[in-house]
């Protein structure tokens, strides 16, 4: 079995470095870094750009520009966090709290240099764990069987829930949403539909690139948009390169420790990098004897967070390629696109691909190493880069974000889905309810179906007969009494007593995911028992769930973290900007124009006024970036034999694109 192992590592370096495997490499990491510059993307936003153009690839470059996205997404997204003292991502908050001090004090560039250090060193430690557990996940994987997988996908889900969002029940109510929109379409086992209402265009269901732009991508960057119109000037750099780089040196045991520490986060599902730099932060501070320089400029404070923030995606890779549960929303996506591209996370690639486990490894290895180089070399520009203000990058985030929206299936309904679901994440992201637990819940649920079928088809109640499941589901089923007991207090924000006193949008928001679950039960009854058993067993346990959260709306008058309502908070500290519902009228308005004009007319009529109006550029250049904009559009056009979305005009005469 060794000499089989080390046949197969020798067969991924190999082709690691033949062909165009680099290549691509080198481009999904270009990618990464740079959806790590803009604050409002992140890794899940960029994954689920990237799923469109990776359709025609050959699998060995496909995977090599997915995981070289993966990989350092954590490290650029340092430049705003240390510069701007704005994260580039959620994984760079802690990041934030002695970086920024730190360039403000001239230090910036040591600040950088030990962040990417630490970065590069904590990538060599994720990939080495994910190494390491390939001998402990083989055996494991080829001793359990449909049950085992069953309620081992159950156990992932009650952990996502638990560990998502700031409540618990908000959490396991996401999951089971998610895992209700997944059911739309039709159904494997009878090919009946569910949840069409006669829509054509959601026969096959939702596509997964949609999903993830809507729940992340939209929000995300409406929220940045209506802070950040402008970006302060960056604090300077200065210099201290290589001091920067003694520091990690120096501070090697902590890098080790955290690097652990962040792989082993990682690897925990519904965790991920919304919380590892916080936890890592506080153990760095926890573990030293003088922390009086934490939070003023303390480097370890940065180096910590930095290194546990890559280690995570080694770890977090475990779970999503040996048991097809992701740990968080960016491998929740990257499982679908593993699908996507033939490669089957489980027991098949320990078995039959082992050879695309050691090419995953080797390639998140030579990812970070030369995303840290890239950052280093090009840091000058890249610092740059982040000063420019949001509203001149925010339109052409727009019509990127449509425009891959589009590839999916090339249909209307592609932009009419991203809409809706890009207001459900905008209120989702107001009212404190896990989107990654929706996103997790969505993509895990046509194999928990199967599970299900298999299940009863093969053991029927004798699975409560095999000691490993029900091992497990004992083990999902005492989370979740604790998940239910729980009365959701403690670990208030800063604000809660406003967000507590308008409970009425909050309920609403609520009564509006009950009625999408109630429908779900109600479509379910002319199906047959094959089709209507798994979405009526997740509606009648969400619908539970829901009924209990508006009860304690309702009777609650406390303000404890159920309480979330991020516009009222801002409202009571003070805030001016305009609502949100401005701002997703802007995204909006987009495929509006296109709906009369079509989607190539109406990019550069969108972005000439939104450049002119919102940036407040003068017409020359506002009708020149337009320009450049719309002859892009029409190259890529070209490049990919598209066809773009045709408004009504277009019907009525011949009308360009």
């Amino acid at each position: 079995m060794d000499a089989s192992i080390f046949e197969f590592a020798g067969q991924a370096i190999f082709q690691l470095l033949t062909g165009n495997h680099v290549l691509y490499l080198i481009l999904g990491v270009t990618l990464g870094l740079t959806v790590g510059l803009l604050p409002g993307l992140g890794g899940i936003s960029g994954m689920a750009l990237l799923l469109p153009f990776v359709y025609g690839l050959d699998q060995g470059s496909a995977l090599a520009m997915l995981v070289g996205l993966t990989a350092v997404t954590t490290t650029s997204d340092t430049f705003p966090a240390v510069l701007l003292g704005v994260p580039g991502s959620s994984g760079s908050q802690a990041t934030v709290v002695d970086g920024f001090p730190l360039a403000k004090q001239g230090h910036g560039a040591r600040a950088l240099a030990a962040a990417f250090g630490a970065s590069l060193c904590g990538g060599l430690i994720g990939a080495a764990l994910l190494s390491m557990s390939v001998l402990a996940a083989r055996p494991i994987l080829l001793a359990m069987g449909f049950g085992e997988q069953l309620m081992l996908v159950l156990l992932a889900l009650t952990f996502v829930g638990m560990l998502t969002g700031p409540s618990m029940l908000k959490g396991l109510a996401a999951c089971g949403i998610g895992l209700l929109i997944a059911t739309i379409g039709v159904s494997s086992a009878t090919a009946q539909l569910r949840l069409t209402f006669g829509v054509e265009y959601l026969y096959e269901g939702i596509p997964l690139v949609i999903v993830g732009l809507g729940l992340f991508a939209v929000p995300e960057i409406l929220d940045v948009l209506r802070h950040q119109k402008t970006i302060a000037q960056a604090s300077p750099m200065g210099s201290g390169w290589l001091k920067g780089l003694k520091d990690v040196v120096k501070n090697r045991w902590l890098v080790l420790r955290c690097g652990l520490l962040g792989s082993t986060v990682g690897a925990l599902p519904g965790l991920g990098g919304t919380v590892v730099d916080w936890i890592a932060y506080g153990y760095t501070k926890q573990s030293t004897k003088n922390k009086e320089l934490f939070g003023k400029g303390d480097i370890r404070g940065v180096i910590g967070p930095e290194s546990a923030n890559n280690a995570k995606e080694g770890g977090a890779l475990i779970p999503t390629m040996f048991l097809g549960i992701p740990g968080s929303g960016t491998m929740a996506l990257l499982l679908g696109a593993f699908v996507m591209i033939g490669v089957t996370p489980g027991r098949a690639l320990v078995t039959n691909q082992l050879d695309i486990v050691y090419l995953v490894i080797w390639s998140l290895a030579l990812a970070n190493i030369v995303g840290a180089f890239f950052c280093i070399g090009l840091a000058k520009p890249i610092a740059k880069i982040t000063t420019v203000r949001y509203t001149l990058i925010a339109p052409f985030m727009f019509v990127l974000i449509f425009f891959a929206a589009f590839q999916t299936s090339r249909h209307w309904g592609d932009l009419i889905a991203l809409l809706v679901l890009g207001g459900l994440g905008v209120f989702m992201k107001r009212y404190g309810w896990s989107r990654a637990a929706l996103l997790i819940g969505f993509v895990l649920s046509p194999s928990l179906e199967d599970a299900v079928y298999r299940t009863v088809q093969i053991y029927g109640f004798d699975v409560l007969l095999r000691p490993v499941a029900m091992s497990l589901l004992g083990v999902a089923a005492i989370c979740l009494f604790f998940v239910l007991r729980a009365r959701d207090s403690g670990g208030e924000q800063e604000v809660t007593q406003a967000s507590a006193q308008k409970r009425l949008p909050q309920i609403l928001f609520t009564l509006l995911l009950g009625g999408f679950v109630v429908l779900s039960l109600l479509d379910a009854q002319n199906l047959r028992f094959l089709a209507y058993v798994f979405p009526i067993s997740v509606a009648v346990f969400t619908g539970g769930l829901i009924v209990l959260l508006s009860v304690l709306y309702i009777s609650r008058r406390e303000a404890p973290r159920l309480f979330c309502d991020t516009e009222a908070e801002y409202r009571a500290a003070g805030s001016t900007a305009r609502p949100m519902l401005f701002f997703f009228g802007l995204f909006a308005s987009l495929p509006a124009i296109s709906a009369v004009i079509g989607f190539f007319l109406a990019v550069p009529v969108f972005l000439a006024l939104f450049l002119r109006i919102m940036a407040q550029l003068s017409w020359l250049k506002a009708m020149l970036a337009a320009a450049l904009a719309t002859a892009l559009l029409w190259f890529l056009g070209d490049m990919l034999v598209l066809r773009y979305p045709q408004g009504w005009l277009q019907t009525m005469m011949n009308f360009p694109g």
